[in-house]
């Protein structure tokens, strides 16, 4: 299996990291959906990151699907089996999810000149953003989010988002107002698995 996109991506870093974690063998190739459009678009005319390409060819576009697909080759999930455990992961992946979305909305919204911004469409990203933020270190405060010794989904998603949202918005995302959260990603990020996929924009 193939693994394309770079790791400045909360989507392919999570791939990367949950991928990983289930024992899987995949080689990853860092190609910019910007600066390399034309070589990605050669592995995917959708030019979408994460791609993976599966050992029989197929092309998987969307992070969800790509880890669905990791957990059916591996035969398991990272996810618990009890029914409410397994119902609190999925809520707090969607939030981790929803805030790297809205992490990269408020990356674009600044990449435009001045006069093509909209402030209310701006100040809603942002307040979606810190709205997501707030819920993530709710739950880190509670204990719900944590650093293992077995990560859950909702803790690689929360830890990726943090960390994409501190590598790239910082200003809008100041350390000191969601410190649980802050506590926890910093945890994860000092594990080997996270480690070996760090944050990059190479």
């Amino acid at each position: 299996m193939l693994l394309v996109g770079m790791l400045d991506s909360p989507y392919v870093r999570r791939a990367a990291i949950t991928g990983t974690l289930l024992e899987l063998e995949f080689e990853h190739r860092s190609v910019s959906v910007f600066r390399h459009m034309d070589e990605f678009r050669a592995i995917n005319p959708l030019i979408k990151a994460p791609s993976l390409v599966c050992d029989d060819g197929v092309v998987i576009s969307e992070s969800l699907l790509i880890i669905q697909h990791f957990e059916d080759v591996a035969g398991r999930s990272l996810r618990p089996l009890e029914p409410g455990a397994r119902n609190r992961d999925l809520g707090l992946t969607g939030i981790g999810i929803v805030t790297a979305d809205k992490a990269v909305s408020v990356e674009y919204e600044r990449k435009r000149p001045e006069a093509q911004r909209y402030a209310p469409w701006q100040e809603r990203i942002v307040t979606q953003l810190h709205t997501a933020l707030g819920l993530l270190d709710a739950a880190a405060t509670r204990g719900e989010l944590t650093s293992g010794p077995e990560l859950q989904p909702c803790d690689i998603a929360a830890a990726v988002a943090w960390g994409f949202c501190r590598f790239t918005i910082p200003e809008f995302v100041p350390e000191d107002r969601w410190p649980a959260l802050a506590a926890q990603a910093r945890a994860c990020e000092a594990l080997d698995v996270f480690k070996a996929w760090p944050i990059d924009r190479e």
